[in-house]
């Protein structure tokens, strides 16, 4: 019983991978940048902040400052007020300012493509680490934000309760050639159909092979 059920896991799995490559083929990040150290400090940025928010923001701000050495010269309080609108500006000016310093120091202005040394640096997780070895760097990775918790779970691509499980399981859940892609797709899903408060159901392409559906209906 046990591999018939896993059997037809791996089966919807595949269909809604299938259904959401369809319908969301050409998706990318949101967030404008041209290189790998943008990209890091957009990303730190948007915790917690729309991209749009972001994309005002670092316009201005990567004129000014194009890189580590430019960014580390600041003072929190200077980059404080430039990124003001982004939100929890503090500390995502002493982090971002922090690891200007250290690209600068360890990595010769670079920004490091490798998880261990990414996630060393300042105000940088796995899902932002994700996001740039990803985009940036071309390598198989898939992100985990609020989206693509949300609607991995309420789909039955995972059945976790918390971001580290999530992304194990999609992980394994997920072709490892699709990780990158699958990310954004998931990511466009959440924004235009499930969405946190009011999952368009009745709309959604998935319906059907959707496990917080059937339990919607089952209630």
């Amino acid at each position: 019983m046990d591999n018939a059920m896993d059997s037809n896991d791996r089966k919807n799995h595949r269909k809604i991978l299938e259904l959401l490559e369809q319908h969301y083929a050409g998706a990318v990040s949101a967030l404008n940048f041209t290189n790998p150290f943008e990209q890091l400090i957009a990303t730190m940025l948007s915790a917690q902040c729309t991209d749009r928010q972001v994309n005002k923001v670092t316009a201005g701000l990567f004129q000014e400052y194009p890189g580590p050495r430019e960014m580390a010269a600041l003072t929190p309080e200077e980059l404080g007020q430039k990124i003001h609108s982004c939100g929890f500006y503090r500390t995502k000016s002493k982090n971002i300012i922090q690891t200007c310093k250290i690209l600068m120091q360890q990595y010769g202005g670079r920004v490091p493509d490798n998880m261990e040394s990414l996630t060393s640096l300042p105000g940088v997780g796995r899902k932002t680490a994700n996001v740039v070895l990803s985009n940036s760097f071309g390598k198989d990775a898939i992100a985990v934000d609020t989206h693509v918790f949300r609607v991995s779970n309420r789909l039955g691509l995972a059945d976790a309760d918390n971001v580290r499980d999530t992304e194990k399981q999609l992980m394994e859940n997920i072709p490892k050639k699709k990780w990158s892609r699958a990310h954004h797709w998931l990511i466009y899903h959440g924004r235009r159909v499930c969405k946190a408060r009011k999952p368009d159901c009745e709309n959604c392409f998935l319906q059907s092979l959707c496990k917080y559906r059937r339990n919607q209906e089952e209630k």
